[in-house]
Parts: structure tokens; C-alpha cells; sequence
């Protein structure tokens, strides 16, 4: 008898350009009524100019599931390796004409 209680299973395929990833070390987050847009950049020391890499585009509730995830995997990380430091980090002007959040 099949068990209708089980999650479906779901085949994700990763293609090998996009597991190699993209490094970021800013997001920028603006976010309307309907979606959460995340954009990351790879911003360099003493360049004046940066490019945004990747745009993820989100529900809300999605905006959602991944903020409680990523906030569950970095107490796991913390538990394991110590603390994460928090670094002071001069501004960087980035109004793009919408709620914005940095991270």
C-alpha cells in the first residue's frame, strides 16, 4: 500500500556552469508588493564601479522560506565553527528608487 503521507520526490538537475557559482560580496534587496528582487554583486576595493551578477526575483512567501532557511543554516554553521564576525564596512550609496536592504 503506498504511504499518501509521503512527500513527492523532486528530480533537480544542476547544470556545470551554474554549479561553479558566482561570487558575491553584496546583495542588494528592493521589494514591491508582489516580489522580492536580490541582486548580487561583486563589488572590488578602490573600483568605483560594480556589476550585479545575479537577480533572483522571489514571492513573498518564498522571500520568506529562504530568510527562516538561510537564518537556520547559520545557526547550524555557528554551532559547528564558532561565531561569525561581524566586520564594520563603510557605506556604500545604493538607493536604486526603492525599498532597499543591504546584505
Amino acid at each position: 500500500m503506498e504511504d499518501k503521507n509521503k512527500d513527492p520526490q523532486i528530480n533537480i538537475e544542476l547544470d556545470q556552469d551554474i554549479a561553479e557559482g558566482i561570487y558575491s560580496n553584496l546583495a542588494i534587496i528592493n521589494h514591491s508588493v508582489s516580489e522580492f528582487i536580490v541582486d548580487f554583486i561583486n563589488i572590488m576595493p578602490g573600483v568605483p564601479k560594480a556589476k550585479v551578477k545575479s537577480r533572483i526575483i522571489l514571492t513573498p512567501q518564498h522571500a520568506k522560506r529562504l530568510s527562516k532557511a538561510l537564518a537556520d543554516n547559520v545557526r547550524k554553521f555557528e554551532q559547528t565553527h564558532g561565531e561569525i564576525k561581524e566586520y564594520e564596512q563603510p557605506p556604500i550609496p545604493m538607493n536604486f528608487g526603492g525599498t532597499t536592504g543591504e546584505a
